[in-house]
C-alpha cells in the first residue's frame, strides 16, 4: 500500500510538471487512434438512435441502450435521472480533478424526409396527439460521440489523474408532456436539481452540438454569451363580445391584441440597451374569434423573449408584462400575463475558453472559427452555471455543399455527414483528458 501511494504521488508529480505535455500529446495520439478504430461502431450506434428516436421524458429505448454499453464498460451506472437520464462514473487511477461531460438524448416531432437506409418511421404521443419523431436536432450523434468516448476514456482508467462524469440527458427539447400553465422541470435542469452535480461536483463541464451550415469537421467556439436565454410568453387578451357591427357595444380583443403585437416590438428597440447583446420578442401565434361578423371574448398569443445576459432577461420581463397590461387597458381589456422561465443563457467561462482553445485546435486539426451569437437556447446553461462551462459547435454539413442552404437544425431535411463525428469523440475525450493532466496538481 505504501508503494503504491508512494507511485502514485510520483506519478502525479510527474503529471503536474514538465511530463504533463508529453503525456498530453502521447494521450492524444491515443485517442485519435481510437476514436478512429472504433469508429464503426459509432456510426452503428448513431444509426440505430436515429432510426429509433424518442421524445422528451420517453426516451426508455435509447436510455437502456446507453446504460447497457457503460455497464459494459465497467462503469458506475445510475439511471432514471431526471425521469430518463443515464449518469456513469470513470475513477481514473491517480487523483486529480473532476470533470462532466454532456450528451443529450431526445428527438422532435419532426418528420423525416431523408431517404436514409436507417430513416426514423418512429411516432409518438407530443401534447396529447401523434406525431412522427426524428432526431432533427442531432442528439442521436451527439449520444453516439458520448459513448464512444466512454469508452476510450475507459481503456485508460489507469493512468488518468482524476474522474470522468457522463451525463446522458433527457428532454433538452422539453418534455412531450408539456403542460403550458404548470410546473414543468425536465432536462437539466431537473438532473440539477436531482444532486448530479453534487456527487461527485465536476471542476468543469463539457458538451457539443452538431450544427448545420458549418463545414463537417469544423469546431465553432465562443467565449462568453453563446447561446440566448428563453423564456415562454403566453398573453390572454380578454374583452367583451359583441356583433361586429356594433363594436361599441363591446370590447374588442382583436384590435388590442394587434396593438399589443407592434407595442412588443418596441421593448426591444426603444426599452432595451443592446449595444452590449441583442434581444428578441416574438409572437408566434395568435388565435381568437369563431365568425367574421362577430367580436370575440378573448384573443389567445403566444410567443418568446430571448436575451443572452441575466439583468437584462429581468428587465425584458418586467418590460414586456408592463407594456402588454398598460396596451389591454387603453382598450377597456384586461391582459392576462404569463411568463414562463425555460432556459438560461449559455455562457462559456472565458478562462476556460481560452485554456482549452489548443484542444479544440488538435480535435479539429485547427479547422476551428469563432462562433456568432445563436438565437437558439440549450440548456446545457444549467450545468455552465454551476461550475465553469465550455459548450461549442461540430459543423456536420458536407463541405462541398453551399452552407447557406443546408437544411437547418430542428428541419425535416436537417442531415448528419458521418465523417464529422470521430472528430466529436476527438474533442469530448481530449477535453477531459487535457484538463485532467493540466490540474491534475489540484486533485482532490
Amino acid at each position: 500500500m505504501q508503494l503504491t501511494r508512494i507511485a502514485q504521488a510520483v506519478l502525479l508529480t510527474l503529471f503536474a510538471s514538465h511530463a504533463s505535455a508529453a503525456t498530453m500529446e502521447s494521450t492524444r495520439e491515443q485517442i485519435a487512434a481510437q476514436a478512429k478504430q472504433f469508429e464503426p461502431e459509432l456510426l452503428e450506434t448513431r444509426r440505430d438512435i436515429h432510426a429509433h428516436p424518442e421524445l422528451g421524458n420517453t426516451e426508455k429505448r435509447t436510455s437502456e441502450l446507453v446504460a447497457k454499453q457503460l455497464k459494459a464498460l465497467g462503469l458506475e451506472v445510475k439511471t432514471g435521472v431526471a425521469r430518463t437520464g443515464v449518469v456513469a462514473i470513470l475513477k481514473g487511477g491517480l487523483p486529480g480533478p473532476t470533470v462532466a461531460l454532456r450528451a443529450d438524448m431526445d428527438a422532435l416531432p419532426v418528420k423525416e424526409v431523408a431517404d436514409l437506409p436507417f430513416a426514423s418511421k418512429a411516432k409518438g404521443t407530443y401534447l396529447g396527439k401523434e406525431v412522427d419523431v426524428m432526431h432533427a436536432c442531432g442528439h442521436d450523434a451527439h449520444t453516439a460521440i458520448l459513448l464512444s468516448t466512454a469508452k476510450i476514456l475507459t481503456g485508460m482508467r489507469d493512468t488518468l489523474p482524476g474522474t470522468v462524469v457522463f451525463y446522458f440527458q433527457p428532454a433538452e427539447e422539453g418534455p412531450s408532456d408539456f403542460i403550458p400553465d404548470g410546473k414543468n422541470t425536465w432536462g437539466a435542469k431537473m438532473m440539477v436539481e436531482e444532486g448530479v452535480m453534487k456527487s461527485p461536483k465536476p471542476d468543469a463541464v463539457f458538451g457539443l452540438h452538431v450544427w448545420a451550415g458549418i463545414p463537417a469537421g469544423q469546431i465553432a467556439y465562443r467565449p462568453g454569451a453563446t447561446l440566448a436565454s428563453s423564456d415562454d410568453l403566453r398573453i390572454k387578451i380578454l374583452g367583451k363580445q359583441t356583433h361586429a357591427g356594433r363594436p361599441w357595444d363591446g370590447i374588442d380583443p382583436i384590435t388590442v391584441g394587434a396593438q399589443t403585437i407592434v407595442g412588443l416590438q418596441t421593448v426591444v428597440s426603444r426599452r432595451t440597451d443592446i449595444s452590449s447583446y441583442p434581444s428578441v420578442v416574438s409572437i408566434g401565434t395568435i388565435n381568437g374569434g369563431t365568425r367574421y361578423n362577430i367580436i370575440p371574448e378573448s384573443v389567445d398569443m403566444t410567443g418568446t423573449i430571448r436575451s443572452y445576459d441575466y439583468g437584462i432577461r429581468q428587465k425584458l420581463r418586467a418590460d414586456v408584462r408592463q407594456t402588454i397590461e398598460k396596451i389591454a387597458e387603453s382598450g377597456g381589456a384586461k391582459a392576462d400575463v404569463t411568463i414562463i422561465e425555460k432556459y438560461d443563457p449559455t455562457i462559456n467561462n472565458p478562462a476556460l475558453t481560452d485554456k482549452m482553445l489548443p484542444t479544440l485546435k488538435w480535435a479539429a486539426r485547427d479547422d476551428v472559427v469563432n462562433a456568432p451569437l445563436v438565437g437558439g437556447a440549450e440548456d446545457f446553461s444549467f450545468f455552465a452555471k454551476e461550475v465553469p462551462g465550455l459548450f461549442v459547435f461540430l459543423g456536420v454539413t458536407p463541405k462541398d455543399q453551399d452552407m447557406s442552404k443546408a437544411a437547418p437544425n430542428h428541419n425535416p431535411g436537417f442531415f448528419v455527414d458521418e465523417s464529422a463525428l470521430v472528430v466529436g469523440v476527438r474533442t469530448l475525450a481530449s477535453l477531459a483528458t487535457d484538463y485532467l493532466y493540466a490540474n491534475a496538481g489540484a486533485g482532490k
